[in-house]
Protein backbone atom coordinates (compact mmCIF):
# COMPACT_ATOMS: atom_id res chain seq x y z
CA UNK A 1 0.00 0.00 0.00
CA UNK A 2 1.33 3.91 -0.51
CA UNK A 3 -0.60 6.91 0.09
CA UNK A 4 -1.80 9.75 -1.77
CA UNK A 5 0.05 12.63 0.15
CA UNK A 6 -1.88 15.71 -0.93
CA UNK A 7 -5.05 17.51 -2.27
CA UNK A 8 -8.71 16.17 -1.93
CA UNK A 9 -7.58 12.49 -1.50
CA UNK A 10 -4.70 13.15 0.62
CA UNK A 11 -4.43 10.31 3.33
CA UNK A 12 -5.75 7.74 1.31
CA UNK A 13 -4.19 4.53 0.92
CA UNK A 14 -3.35 2.50 -2.96
CA UNK A 15 -2.85 -0.93 -3.76
CA UNK A 16 0.37 -1.19 -5.28
CA UNK A 17 1.39 -4.77 -7.53
CA UNK A 18 2.72 -7.42 -5.86
CA UNK A 19 5.58 -7.69 -8.43
CA UNK A 20 7.02 -6.13 -11.47
CA UNK A 21 6.89 -2.05 -10.85
CA UNK A 22 8.75 -0.04 -8.77
CA UNK A 23 6.77 2.61 -6.72
CA UNK A 24 8.29 5.77 -6.53
CA UNK A 25 9.03 6.73 -2.83
CA UNK A 26 6.57 8.83 -0.63
CA UNK A 27 9.70 11.05 -0.88
CA UNK A 28 10.07 11.18 -4.39
CA UNK A 29 6.83 11.96 -5.12
CA UNK A 30 6.81 14.89 -2.01
CA UNK A 31 9.72 16.54 -3.97
CA UNK A 32 7.89 16.35 -8.08
CA UNK A 33 4.66 17.61 -6.76
CA UNK A 34 5.69 19.88 -4.48
CA UNK A 35 7.71 21.57 -7.32
CA UNK A 36 4.81 21.45 -9.73
CA UNK A 37 2.10 23.09 -7.13
CA UNK A 38 4.65 25.74 -7.13
CA UNK A 39 4.78 26.22 -10.72
CA UNK A 40 1.07 25.80 -10.69
CA UNK A 41 1.29 23.04 -13.43
CA UNK A 42 -1.14 20.63 -12.23
CA UNK A 43 -4.76 21.92 -11.79
CA UNK A 44 -6.66 21.71 -14.78
CA UNK A 45 -4.08 19.64 -16.48
CA UNK A 46 -4.95 16.73 -18.69
CA UNK A 47 -2.02 14.46 -17.30
CA UNK A 48 -0.37 11.21 -18.88
CA UNK A 49 0.95 8.86 -16.70
CA UNK A 50 3.10 6.67 -18.81
CA UNK A 51 4.68 3.61 -17.31
CA UNK A 52 1.98 3.13 -14.52
CA UNK A 53 2.26 0.42 -12.05
CA UNK A 54 0.12 1.77 -9.53
CA UNK A 55 -1.42 4.38 -10.83
CA UNK A 56 0.13 6.81 -7.62
CA UNK A 57 1.65 9.66 -9.91
CA UNK A 58 -1.65 10.39 -12.00
CA UNK A 59 -3.90 9.73 -8.64
CA UNK A 60 -1.70 12.39 -7.01
CA UNK A 61 -2.19 14.50 -9.97
CA UNK A 62 -6.12 13.56 -9.74
CA UNK A 63 -6.20 14.59 -6.10
CA UNK A 64 -4.12 18.08 -6.24
CA UNK A 65 -6.61 18.95 -9.04
CA UNK A 66 -5.50 17.76 -12.33
CA UNK A 67 -9.01 17.81 -14.96
CA UNK A 68 -8.21 14.30 -16.59
CA UNK A 69 -5.50 11.38 -16.72
CA UNK A 70 -4.59 8.57 -18.42
CA UNK A 71 -2.77 5.60 -17.34
CA UNK A 72 -0.53 3.75 -19.58
CA UNK A 73 0.42 0.16 -18.58
CA UNK A 74 0.87 -2.79 -20.52
CA UNK A 75 1.06 -5.30 -17.50
CA UNK A 76 -2.31 -6.79 -17.17
CA UNK A 77 -2.01 -7.42 -13.19
CA UNK A 78 -0.83 -3.62 -12.97
CA UNK A 79 -3.41 -2.36 -14.86
CA UNK A 80 -6.03 -4.50 -13.04
CA UNK A 81 -4.76 -2.64 -9.76
CA UNK A 82 -4.89 1.06 -11.37
CA UNK A 83 -8.64 0.17 -12.30
CA UNK A 84 -9.35 -0.92 -8.94
CA UNK A 85 -7.48 2.14 -7.18
CA UNK A 86 -9.35 4.69 -9.64
CA UNK A 87 -12.97 2.87 -8.73
CA UNK A 88 -12.07 2.63 -4.70
CA UNK A 89 -11.26 6.38 -5.14
CA UNK A 90 -14.47 7.09 -7.75
CA UNK A 91 -11.98 8.60 -10.13
CA UNK A 92 -13.13 6.85 -12.96
CA UNK A 93 -15.45 9.75 -14.83
CA UNK A 94 -11.90 11.94 -14.89
CA UNK A 95 -9.74 8.35 -15.25
CA UNK A 96 -8.56 5.89 -18.15
CA UNK A 97 -6.62 2.94 -17.97
CA UNK A 98 -5.17 2.26 -20.91
CA UNK A 99 -3.10 -1.28 -21.23
CA UNK A 100 -0.60 -1.04 -24.07
CA UNK A 101 2.88 -0.44 -24.45
CA UNK A 102 3.88 3.05 -24.08
CA UNK A 103 5.26 3.77 -26.97
CA UNK A 104 2.25 2.21 -29.13
CA UNK A 105 -0.15 4.70 -27.13
CA UNK A 106 1.57 7.77 -27.81
CA UNK A 107 2.42 6.41 -31.57
CA UNK A 108 -1.70 6.47 -32.06
CA UNK A 109 -2.30 10.34 -31.57
CA UNK A 110 -4.96 10.18 -29.73
CA UNK A 111 -5.31 13.16 -27.27
CA UNK A 112 -2.86 15.66 -26.34
CA UNK A 113 -1.33 16.23 -22.45
CA UNK A 114 -0.34 19.09 -20.58
CA UNK A 115 1.72 17.14 -18.09
CA UNK A 116 3.77 13.85 -18.56
CA UNK A 117 4.88 11.51 -15.85
CA UNK A 118 7.06 8.56 -17.07
CA UNK A 119 8.63 5.98 -14.75
CA UNK A 120 9.58 3.76 -17.06
CA UNK A 121 11.51 0.36 -15.66
CA UNK A 122 15.61 1.37 -14.89
CA UNK A 123 16.16 -1.56 -17.17
CA UNK A 124 14.87 -0.14 -20.42
CA UNK A 125 17.12 -0.10 -23.09
CA UNK A 126 18.64 3.63 -24.38
CA UNK A 127 17.44 3.51 -27.38
CA UNK A 128 13.69 2.57 -26.46
CA UNK A 129 13.66 5.46 -24.59
CA UNK A 130 14.69 8.08 -26.35
CA UNK A 131 12.32 6.52 -29.25
CA UNK A 132 9.27 7.24 -26.58
CA UNK A 133 10.31 10.24 -25.67
CA UNK A 134 10.60 11.66 -29.47
CA UNK A 135 7.13 10.24 -29.95
CA UNK A 136 5.79 11.61 -26.56
CA UNK A 137 6.90 15.47 -28.07
CA UNK A 138 4.03 14.91 -30.77
CA UNK A 139 1.27 14.08 -27.80
CA UNK A 140 2.22 17.14 -25.61
CA UNK A 141 0.38 20.67 -25.68
CA UNK A 142 2.51 24.15 -25.97
CA UNK A 143 4.59 24.71 -23.12
CA UNK A 144 3.49 20.92 -21.25
CA UNK A 145 6.03 19.81 -18.38
CA UNK A 146 7.31 16.69 -18.97
CA UNK A 147 8.84 14.45 -15.71
CA UNK A 148 10.95 11.83 -16.27
CA UNK A 149 12.15 9.39 -13.62
CA UNK A 150 15.81 7.29 -14.23
CA UNK A 151 17.85 5.65 -12.75
CA UNK A 152 20.81 7.64 -11.29
CA UNK A 153 23.30 4.85 -12.45
CA UNK A 154 22.39 5.08 -16.23
CA UNK A 155 23.17 7.97 -19.05
CA UNK A 156 20.80 11.15 -18.40
CA UNK A 157 17.77 10.62 -21.05
CA UNK A 158 18.62 11.93 -24.49
CA UNK A 159 15.96 14.86 -25.19
CA UNK A 160 14.71 14.93 -28.85
CA UNK A 161 13.78 18.03 -30.75
CA UNK A 162 11.02 20.26 -28.99
CA UNK A 163 11.71 19.36 -25.89
CA UNK A 164 13.68 21.30 -23.47
CA UNK A 165 15.70 19.54 -20.55
CA UNK A 166 15.26 21.81 -17.55
CA UNK A 167 16.58 20.32 -14.11
CA UNK A 168 17.38 17.39 -12.39
CA UNK A 169 17.22 16.02 -9.03
CA UNK A 170 18.63 12.95 -7.57
CA UNK A 171 17.51 10.98 -4.47
CA UNK A 172 19.67 8.25 -4.09
CA UNK A 173 19.30 5.70 -6.67
CA UNK A 174 16.19 7.61 -8.62
CA UNK A 175 17.00 10.83 -10.62
CA UNK A 176 13.92 13.02 -11.32
CA UNK A 177 14.43 14.96 -14.97
CA UNK A 178 12.15 17.31 -15.71
CA UNK A 179 11.84 19.01 -19.19
CA UNK A 180 9.24 21.69 -21.00
CA UNK A 181 7.77 21.10 -24.72
CA UNK A 182 8.14 24.75 -26.81
CA UNK A 183 7.22 25.57 -30.01
CA UNK A 184 5.17 22.56 -30.45
CA UNK A 185 1.63 22.04 -32.93
CA UNK A 186 -0.14 19.17 -31.11
CA UNK A 187 -2.56 16.90 -32.48
CA UNK A 188 -5.57 17.04 -32.43
CA UNK A 189 -8.07 16.40 -29.40
CA UNK A 190 -7.71 17.56 -25.99
CA UNK A 191 -10.16 15.06 -24.15
CA UNK A 192 -9.61 11.66 -23.35
CA UNK A 193 -8.49 8.93 -25.76
CA UNK A 194 -11.63 7.13 -26.91
CA UNK A 195 -12.86 3.74 -25.35
CA UNK A 196 -11.75 2.15 -21.92
CA UNK A 197 -13.04 4.47 -19.21
CA UNK A 198 -13.37 3.06 -16.21
CA UNK A 199 -16.29 3.71 -13.82
CA UNK A 200 -16.49 4.62 -10.58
Amino acid sequence: MTRIIAGSLRGRRIKVPTRGTRPTTDRVREAVFGRLDAQDTIRGARVLDAFAGSGALGIEALSRGAAQAVFVESSPAAARVIEANLRDLALGDRAQVVRTPVKAFLASGDGVFDLALLDPPYDLPAGELSATLATLGTRLAPSAVVVLEWSSRRRPPEWPEGLVPEDVRKYGETSVHYASAIHHEPADGGGLPSGGSVEP
